[in-house]
């Protein structure tokens, strides 16, 4: 008899994982969306197809790649601050169409 660990066992239910008609309808239940029965069929074989991408990606050796955040070197873009002269409140408060003690007033962006 072969003996295989928890996380062997969980490996291979995940390289092998299928989603059933009853997950679609959870994951449609969960997004609030109404399926009709030719929609469900539609979104298991996506799902299905979408797994096996990952099990292809699953296949590469990546055994000699240093792992990385990005694909590309990042550098930081920033520039140091410059300590200015700025507007004065009056002038500022001068040009606006309507201000409530130290706050500039604006329309309201959602009703």
């Amino acid at each position: 008899m072969i003996n295989f660990t928890r996380s062997e066992i969980e490996k291979v239910m995940i390289i092998n994982k299928i989603i059933t008609k009853e997950e679609v309808e959870h994951i449609a239940n969960l997004c609030r969306i109404d399926l009709k029965d030719e929609e469900k069929l539609l979104f298991l074989d996506q799902f299905n197809q979408i797994l096996e991408f990952f099990h292809k990606l699953d296949e590469v050796d990546t055994s000699n790649i240093k792992p990385t955040f990005h694909i590309i070197d990042i550098k930081n873009v920033f520039r140091s601050d410059n300590i200015k002269e700025c507007l004065s409140s009056k002038l500022i408060f001068d040009n606006v169409p309507k201000k409530e003690k130290n706050f500039i007033v604006a329309p309201k962006m959602n009703e």
